[in-house]
């Protein structure tokens, strides 16, 4: 499209774009949002895309669907960044690298001690100790409060983990349950190996626990040495005393911290939080890797796969104005856009330490956007020395193996999408939009019956796409009316808008399409009964497979039966298209059964469900819970034994048993 063809609204819209910094969005004809860019000239900026004539190049691709214009003006760069990327996260435009909101990184956290037991009861069994005295140590995701302590983040739950049996092994903090703590009479298995000090029976005094916690504490933050210190001085105190018993806990205490500390090689301190990001781009693909190091400690890292790489690195070569400074002459490199684009998105309502080391140099205003937004300086440094130096190695290194990964697995999946479309004649000519949708049921002797529904397209599994239906009003058990159900509620509405566009002459939008392929787990039984919801819904029957299971069940006999009438058939155990086919089908199982076991947990094990039942309020729902040790034990309970706990009249012991089962 030239600027001709363009309308005159858009065009005089242009021209009276303000000289000042600011945001602007391209919309296509559908609304959709094409781009976001910020600018220091709005209408400089602007104009550059609507003067030139880009031919058949990506951008003028992208120029020539622009149909609406929306622009913010804001007081500076700096402004202009953080509005650009919050906007690129929430409209997700397709000509920007992107990177998938995947942020919830795990804590390790600590449980604020009360200094004394509450009134209410609660206490151990044998000690009348309360566990709000003893702080514990979990894993956690989620919003931090203030009266708990949180270390991290930390890149994975391995990470956490592996920090909380640190905690364990030197420390011997506590990682149970309230309620474990609260009903214990004797020290559990972790005390047998020295993994707890026991503070549920007594054999550990709450002041001496308390010092165990903040010596815990200063090694999350960095200060191994100075523990190791305060460790020796109480040793040497206590043999001073002929208190040897303690000096010998003590030793081995301090035996543990010197093996972690070797182990772990932490020679270098002065860097307590720091980031080290490198990027690595190959065929089109680009991956981060993101390395973190939190109170001196190298913690692992985790990859990032940007999309619209190459659209968006073509986009903001033209994009660039002048260079203000000698690194924003950098920014025409793809790795800097991808690194920029990163670091910008990511930050983003997520605590950031106050030092990057980078692969590559980025723009001073990037910085000092993510400065101005975080309250505090932040200090990006490309050519590291000594351990900084190490760890950009180790990133680099990593981020170029996972590219690797990610190449030979999109090419892999890319044949064995290919392979699948021809081995069942799919006419769908463009494979990277060939969608395929996998129901599956799952539920144990009836309970908590759930099905799933997942996505593949792309050449990859489209976790955001993924559903999960709880299925109701059916005979427990009846797999076959379960399919039923999930089918109808599934494409009913696609249906019916189908119907509509075809009775007004106009083509479907791209939410109201069919899949190309809808897969069930299971022979003909279940094709049937998605056989006559399909026909029902007045739809393709042609789209219909069932993946039935081979002769005794054994993986790599698959069979495939068509709801239209083909005959089955058999790809073969080392067809790349049969690979598929159970891929899919493998992840809807997993699918299912995490959803079903959730639900069944929430049924059985829930302790908002007691809050639920009329007449147990808090008092009596505490007496239930210290009575049974727990939800569990409650409704492991018969009705006559739930009415022996002070409070719970016989009536109101066959509501709640009626309740939990």
């Amino acid at each position: 499209m030239s600027v001709a063809e363009h309308s005159e609204e858009l065009l005089r819209q242009v021209a009276a774009l303000p000289t000042l910094p600011g945001v602007y969005r391209y919309f296509d004809a559908q609304g959709q949002v094409l781009y976001v860019g910020k600018a220091i000239s709005l209408k400089k900026r602007v104009s550059s895309y609507f003067q030139k004539n880009h031919g058949g190049t990506r951008i003028g691709h992208m120029v020539s669907k622009i149909v609406r214009l929306e622009t913010t003006v804001v007081r500076s760069e700096a402004e202009a960044l953080l509005l650009e990327n919050n906007l690129i996260k929430t409209l997700n435009p397709k000509y920007n690298i992107l990177f998938r909101d995947d942020k919830s990184y795990p804590y390790l956290k600590m449980t604020a001690a009360s200094e004394a037991p509450p009134a209410v009861a609660g206490g151990s069994a044998k000690t009348g100790a309360a566990p709000q005295q003893f702080s514990r140590v979990a894993y956690y995701r989620g919003g931090v409060e203030k009266k708990h302590h949180y270390f991290g983040p930390y890149p994975s739950a391995w990470a956490v983990k592996e920090a909380i049996l640190l905690m364990q092994k030197v420390f011997r903090l506590r990682t149970c349950e309230d309620s474990v703590f609260s009903n214990r009479t004797r020290p559990c298995l972790l005390y047998q190996i020295k993994r707890c000090s026991g503070p549920c029976v007594g054999h550990i005094s709450a002041a001496d626990y308390a010092q165990d916690v903040l010596d815990a504490q200063k090694f999350l933050r960095g200060d191994a040495q100075e523990v190791m210190r305060s460790l020796e001085g109480r040793m040497m105190a206590h043999a001073e005393r002929l208190e040897f018993e303690q000096a010998a806990e003590l030793r081995n205490q301090v035996a543990a911290l010197s093996n972690v500390l070797h182990q772990q090689s932490v020679d270098n301190v002065s860097d307590r939080d720091v980031d080290i990001l490198a990027v690595k781009v190959q065929g089109g693909k680009a991956c981060v890797n993101l390395a973190m190091v939190r109170g001196g400690r190298h913690l692992g890292d985790r990859p990032y796969f940007p999309v619209h790489v190459e659209d968006a690195a073509v986009l903001m070569d033209v994009d660039d104005e002048a260079p203000a400074d000698a690194n924003a002459a950098l920014e025409g490199q793809v790795e800097v856009q991808v690194l920029q684009a990163f670091l910008a998105q990511h930050y983003i309502g997520v605590p950031m330490p106050s030092v990057l080391v980078l692969s590559h140099p980025v723009g001073k205003a990037l910085i000092a956007g993510l400065s101005e937004q975080h309250g505090f300086k932040v200090t990006a440094l490309h050519q590291p020395r000594e351990q900084r130096r190490a760890w950009l190695d180790m990133a680099q290194t990593n981020a170029a193996l996972q590219l690797a990964r990610l190449l030979a697995e999109e090419g892999s999946q890319q044949a064995r999408t290919r392979a699948l479309a021809e081995a069942l004649d799919l006419t769908n000519e463009d494979l990277d939009a060939l969608r395929i949708e996998c129901f599956d049921i799952s539920h144990t002797a009836g309970e908590a019956t759930q099905a799933s529904c997942v996505v593949f397209q792309h050449h990859a599994m489209q976790n955001a796409q993924y559903r999960r239906y709880n299925i109701a009003d059916i005979t427990p058990g009846d797999d076959y009316a379960a399919m039923r159900q999930v089918l109808t509620r599934r494409y009913s509405k696609t249906a019916e808008a189908l119907a509509q566009a075809k009775h007004a002459g106009v083509a479907p939008s791209g939410s109201d399409r069919l899949p190309d392929l809808v897969l069930v787990d299971g022979g003909k039984g279940q094709v049937s009964m998605a056989r006559e919801v399909f026909e029902s819904l007045g739809l393709d029957l042609s789209l219909i497979v069932g993946v039935e299971k081979g002769e005794g069940r054994k993986v790599g006999l698959e069979e495939l039966v068509f709801a239209d009438g083909r005959d089955k058939v058999y790809l073969g155990a080392d067809s790349a298209a049969l690979m598929l086919v159970a891929q899919i089908r493998d992840e809807a199982h997993r699918f299912a059964i995490t959803g079903m076991r959730a639900q069944r947990a929430r049924v059985r094990t829930s302790g908002g469900k007691l809050e639920e039942i009329p007449g147990v309020g808090p008092k009596r729902r505490a007496k239930l819970l210290q009575r049974f040790g727990g939800v569990r034990g409650v409704t492991m309970a018969s009705a006559k034994e739930i009415a022996s706990v002070d409070g719970i009249s016989p009536e109101l012991a066959e509501e709640i048993y009626r309740a939990l089962h």
